[in-house]
């Protein structure tokens, strides 16, 4: 993969990684392929040595991993550490000192505004040695932002090895559990986004990118064989233009169709979405078999000749009928009969989406396969077909060292805090029911980096910790002295939105502010509503959405309560209901930034005068709440 002048020293594990992301038509091509590039020969990683081409062997390398976690863990550090021992940031530390007792008590735990001091000097052209012994490759774009913009994660090419590896590990769960995916292709809706060069010339790419840039005349027969959509209309950074074709050849093929997805919920509705808008438009252009005239990239336009061929008024008939139905409801399944499964990151911020994911899949498996991040890949989903609300992602204790900081439920308020005195545990040491957030060291120079993600642990997959996600380690609103956490205002607005089921009305999007023009100020809460019936008005009463209004305070911690109630500094809450694609006119806005459309996540609070501006002129009703929440004194010893 070439970044500027320069270049990974493998290029080959990057087309590993595409067959994972894909899932090839046969998982025994797969492991055969994996043999021909000899991924592991003359590689140092800390996964232990594996034959990738057999399933069993990929299975047994998890159990080892898992089972030995500890003393993998110890042997990590200490490879990280002798490694990255001349790199100015440890030599300012450590001193020499590469135990690691002195590394738990000289480094301290950071934010990624306490390294940027770093990656900005090698963004400008200084050494990669400044916190890393190997040679950044690129940097990773994060959807975590900085400032409004997407933070820069250093990247190695043995770091990307490693992750191929990981993909290596799971890939066989999903085969494993869910029968039928080898009768057909994927249909999974991938968007790359504008690269950039920083000040020194090092490529800037989202992960997604950088997979879907390596694939190369060499080796695009791979694409074609397990992905129903060319691989041309996938590198079109047109969205619009790439989404429309990668619909229209779904459709075309959609007897073929064995898995649909998108990196993240979010990211597969918004496609969902756009087959609302456009559905029309696409059976026109299956019944002429000419693409419309506003597709003019040359990619899509020679990635959709190779399929639509030929006039079909029979399916363009077909997909009608099923889209002119009064509800949408099961639509995923209906279009496409012999699909098997949902793939997306369905944990975290994506929970709210789980109930219009199950909508329009009509009962088809939504799989969560992996958690990671930009910084680094934590962990496997090793049940594919757990129920989406209780995945839980077993750590593979290779990919990083993991530290655990305690985080508890304060007695006055719900959200998640450190306490006064912050306990960080090991992996080995982490107490299952208890609350974390998530620490790392990696090989590519972060140290004792704080992930912002807190985690439950709800198990153990042999002696690795298993854990669900719970959320980002981030107040949303607050007022006065109250805080309220992503978590808490998502089961609030959760609580809420089960007063709209009975008046066929969903929740499409939400996401908050702070109002201190009023006073006392208030929690202001924008939600973008839909209904089940297709084109159905969305005029919700006001009696309901009052009550919901109510509902998200009651749901609210206790010092949100003490506040509206006995003290009366914070006023009423209201939800502003905001017409359609108001949610997409605000994702424009952070993709002008840089971010990225497969990744993006919708905030869950806003801040700057441009997103509210978005918000404030999309508004079509408003609501107050007219009751005011209980609140008794003994809760602020209570826990609640």
């Amino acid at each position: 993969a070439v970044t500027g002048t320069r270049t990974f020293r493998h290029t080959t594990p990057f087309v590993c990684f595409i067959q994972y992301l894909l899932n090839l038509k046969s998982p025994s091509f797969f492991f055969c392929y994996c043999r021909t590039l000899q991924i592991i020969k003359n590689q140092q990683t800390m996964l232990p040595r594996f034959d990738p081409t057999n399933p069993l062997a990929c299975m047994s390398v998890l159990e080892d991993v898992t089972s030995n976690a500890k003393q993998i863990q110890d042997s990590v550090l200490e490879a990280i550490l002798s490694r990255n021992a001349q790199t100015e940031y440890l030599k300012g530390f450590l001193n020499g000192q590469l135990d690691k007792q002195s590394f738990k008590k000289n480094l301290p735990l950071v934010t990624y505004e306490d390294y940027r001091p770093y990656i900005d000097r090698i963004a400008d052209g200084e050494s990669s040695n400044l916190i890393c012994d190997r040679p950044i490759s690129l940097f990773l774009a994060s959807t975590g932002t900085s400032g409004g913009y997407p933070k820069l994660i250093p990247l190695t090419a043995e770091d990307m090895e490693q992750r191929i590896l990981f993909a290596s590990l799971y890939a066989p769960l999903v085969f494993k559990h869910i029968g039928g995916l080898t009768e057909g292709k994927s249909l999974m809706f991938y968007f790359v986004t504008r690269e950039s060069e920083t000040a020194s010339g090092l490529i800037v790419r989202f992960m997604l990118t950088c997979v879907l840039k390596s694939v190369n005349p060499s080796n695009i027969f791979l694409w074609d064989r397990v992905q129903v959509s060319p691989h041309e209309i996938s590198t079109c950074v047109d969205t619009s233009q790439a989404m429309y074709c990668q619909l229209l050849c779904g459709l075309v093929q959609r007897e073929n169709v064995a898995r649909l997805g998108a990196p993240f919920a979010s990211s597969f509705l918004k496609v969902i979405n756009f087959l609302e808008d456009h559905w029309t438009e696409l059976c026109s252009n299956i019944r002429t078999g000419r693409v419309s005239d506003w597709i003019t990239d040359a990619q899509c336009v020679s990635g959709v000749s190779k399929f639509l061929t030929a006039p079909n008024p029979d399916l363009a008939s077909l997909i009608e009928k099923e889209c002119s139905k009064t509800s949408w409801e099961g639509i995923v399944k209906r279009l496409w009969p012999k699909a098997k499964c949902i793939e997306a990151v369905v944990t975290g911020s994506m929970v709210q989406y789980i109930p219009l994911l199950e909508f329009y899949g009509g009962g088809l498996p939504l799989i969560s396969s992996w958690y990671g991040a930009s910084e680094c890949f934590i962990g496997i989903n090793v049940d594919p077909l757990s129920k989406p609300c209780d995945v839980s992602y077993t750590i593979v204790p290779s990919m990083a060292y993991f530290e655990f900081l305690e985080v508890e439920k304060d007695h006055q308020e719900t959200g998640h805090n450190p306490t006064k005195n912050p306990v960080v545990v090991d992996l080995a040491d982490v107490k299952i029911g208890h609350d974390y957030e998530l620490i790392i060291t990696t090989f590519s120079g972060l140290y004792r980096y704080r992930m912002g993600d807190v985690l439950r642990v709800t198990g153990f997959y042999n002696n690795a910790p298993q854990f669900y996600f719970v959320g980002r380690q981030k107040v949303v609103l607050s007022m006065d002295i109250d805080k309220t956490y992503e978590e808490d205002l998502h089961k609030a607005v959760t609580s809420a939105t089960h007063l709209l089921e009975p008046h066929d009305l969903m929740l499409i999007d939400f996401t908050s502010r702070v109002d201190s023009s009023t006073f006392p100020g208030h929690y202001v809460i924008y939600w973008e509503l839909g209904r089940k019936l297709k084109d159905a008005k969305v005029e919700p009463h006001r009696h309901v959405l009052e009550e919901c209004c109510f509902t998200i305070e009651k749901s609210l911690n206790s010092v949100y309560r003490k506040l509206r109630k006995n003290d009366g500094t914070v006023g009423p809450l209201e939800i502003k209901v905001v017409r359609r694609g108001a949610f997409d006119e605000l994702m424009n806005l952070f993709l002008s930034r840089g971010s990225s459309v497969s990744q993006y996540k919708t905030p869950r609070s806003v801040t700057s005068e441009e997103a509210m501006k978005i918000l404030e002129e999309a508004v079509v009703s408003e609501f107050l709440s007219t009751k005011t929440p209980s609140w008794e004194p003994r809760e602020m010893h209570s826990g609640r």
